[in-house]
């Protein structure tokens, strides 16, 4: 089992504010859904990172610029930018902190430079985790 934590600041503020208007109901349909198909997403890498359905896989490209491996997961499949999680192991044992979400890329020569990438060393996990049982 894996403590899921968002990586800072980026992952945190977007997982804050759509947890916020999801809970007082504010959320369109489409962040509803988002909320929803992100939830199933982290409550399996939380319980096997290599879940079939999450397809997961190291993305070079990403790697490189980040200095440690990172990981690609599915949100969705089948559809137009289909969804995709992006996250790394750590900071500590037993935690994954998700970095990203973006749309499947197009040209994959390229669009990963386009990806904005939260910090994870500085998490407090303490405070950020997110247990999924």
């Amino acid at each position: 089992m894996f403590t899921i934590h968002m990586g800072i600041p980026e992952m945190e503020q977007f997982w804050n504010d759509l947890q916020s208007r999801t809970e007082s109901g504010t959320a369109s349909k489409s962040e509803l859904r988002l909320f929803k198909q992100i939830g199933n997403a982290l409550k399996h890498l939380a319980d096997d990172p290599k879940y079939p359905g999450l397809h997961s896989h190291d993305i070079d490209a990403l790697t490189g610029r980040y200095q440690t491996k990172v990981w690609c997961s599915y949100l969705q499949n089948k559809t137009p930018s289909a969804g995709r999680l992006y996250w790394v192991y750590g900071p500590d044992k037993n935690d994954i902190t998700i970095i990203a979400i973006e749309p499947h890329p197009d040209d994959k020569s390229s669009s990963y430079e386009k990806i904005i990438l939260s910090r994870f060393n500085e998490i407090d996990t303490r405070e950020n985790g997110i247990k999924y049982k």
